[in-house]
């Protein structure tokens, strides 16, 4: 073998600062490409320095009925203000707070019927959860962006549902079960217990 040959198994093997390959979607974060939630996850927990400070959602101290029920599906927990408060206080510890704020967000602007506010409020929730600048971008298929781009000339209350509903599943199946195994939720169906049997 010459010298200007190079074997199969050095050509295959790319150098430790060469990128590897992603799809041509990759500032969507497909499914298929490498800006996957746990990639976009670390990357977060390590550009952070300081959380911003957490605003719960004004509401009662939930019953210990109310704690178990929010175990028995992710649409109980989520009709509860304090469940959500709960939720999102471990999605903190995930680095994937965003992921309810953009919901709730969403769930804001519904309610919204005056059509300046609308806007300004459309353009709000864009800057901070869909553009591909944000630090607090949510991860969106292509088709459910594509969509989005097109509604943003008028936009309407319900302009990010699709969007929305695919953040609100990605919930449910990724952060959801880990929830409920978590410390956070353990101390809440203890600390509850006790009081009830205190009581």
């Amino acid at each position: 073998m010459t010298r200007s040959e190079t074997s199969p198994s050095r050509a295959q093997h790319p150098s430790p600062t060469q990128k590897p390959n992603t799809c041509c979607f990759c500032w969507c974060c497909c499914c298929s490409c490498s800006w996957s939630e746990d990639d976009k996850r670390e990357r977060r927990k390590a550009q952070e320095t300081k959380l911003e400070p957490f605003l719960c959602e004004p509401c009662p101290k939930p019953t210990i009925e109310e704690i178990k029920q929010w175990a028995q599906s992710f649409d109980k927990l989520m009709k509860n203000p304090a469940g959500r408060n709960k939720f999102r206080e471990f999605l903190r510890t995930e680095y994937s707070e965003e992921n309810m704020l953009f919901w709730l967000a969403c769930e804001d602007l519904k309610k919204e019927i005056n059509k300046s506010a609308i806007e300004e409020k459309t353009r709000l929730i864009y800057e901070d959860y869909i553009s591909i600048l944000s630090s607090k971008e949510v991860s969106l298929d292509s088709r459910v962006r594509e969509v989005i781009n097109r509604r943003m000339q008028d936009p309407t209350p319900h302009i990010f549902e699709d969007a929305q509903l695919q953040i609100y599943t990605l919930m449910h199946r990724d952060s959801y079960p880990r929830f409920l195994n978590s410390s956070v939720y353990r101390s809440l169906v203890q600390g509850g217990s006790r009081s009830s049997s205190e009581s």
